[in-house]
């Protein structure tokens, strides 16, 4: 996965910069070393489109510059993909749980134009990770966002990386859905851009054609992530986009390596 960041040099930075200059946001003398300039008009770039301003120019930022090809339209094989066969991608999931969401899952898919193979696997290895029942929930009670003693997901109430604001705001917005949609600030983001109000009633989160929404909406956003990362099968990078770390990655994999040779 290519990723180009402050310190780095070489054809690829300068590249980078030219890039940065034909979009307006001056790096200095494309001289090929990321330094300080640089890091500072790539930040500039990332707030203008709304992307994370880390100064770190990865997959999104330099497909947004024209630095790789951004993805190209694939068929969307939501139609063929078979109960029976994602039944053996959820070896613990009840078949009717199946059979009820998987609809929702491949409708809200095909309706973000992410239904080609790939995206389906990972939408479907996803699903495994967070909810290996193929049902859509709400997250349990643990160690790590309860403390001994306390209210329920007490641990969550004042977490500012979340958007949380305090008291009832952990249990308010704990992970839900498909996609285990965590905080006020992701039920504020996602709502708005799927419609639905979230932040008021965040328990339609774990509705199965609004958890299916999500997902995609969710998979949408880190969709060039994704992409580059399983294209030389790094498992671990095509989790931590959605997740943010490694939590299911085994499940992940499972799903996704049994689905390979079935979702076609």
């Amino acid at each position: 996965m290519l990723i180009l960041k402050l310190g780095d040099s070489g054809a690829q930075v300068k590249q980078l910069q030219e890039k940065l200059k034909e979009a307006k946001f001056d790096p200095g003398t494309p001289d090929g070393v990321f330094g300080a300039g640089t890091e500072a008009a790539v930040k500039a770039f990332q707030k203008s489109e709304g992307l994370d301003p880390d100064g770190v120019a990865g997959p999104r930022t330099l497909t947004k510059l024209g630095v790789i090809p951004a993805p190209v339209a694939l068929p969307d094989i939501t139609a063929s993909v078979k109960v029976a066969d994602v039944v053996k991608m959820f070896p613990g999931a009840a078949l009717g749980n199946i059979k009820t969401h998987l609809p929702d899952v491949l409708a809200a898919l095909s309706a973000a134009k992410l239904g080609d193979r790939v995206m389906v696997l990972t939408a479907l290895g996803t699903v495994r990770a967070e909810t290996a029942g193929f049902v859509p929930i709400s997250e349990f009670i643990s160690v790590f966002n309860t403390s001994p003693n306390g209210h329920n997901f007490d641990l969550y109430d004042n977490r500012k990386d979340l958007g949380n604001q305090g008291r009832p705001d952990g249990d308010s917005f704990k992970g839900r859905g498909f996609v285990q949609l965590t905080g006020r600030s992701n039920y504020q983001r996602i709502g708005n851009q799927i419609g639905q109000d979230l932040v008021n009633k965040p328990e339609l989160a774990n509705d199965s054609k609004i958890a299916s929404t999500i997902l995609a909406a969710f998979l949408q956003g880190v969709e060039i992530d994704i992409r580059v990362a399983l294209a030389v099968a790094d498992f671990a990078s095509a989790r931590k986009a959605v997740n943010g770390g490694s939590h299911g990655l085994t499940e992940f994999i499972q799903a996704y390596r049994t689905g390979e040779p079935l979702i076609t």
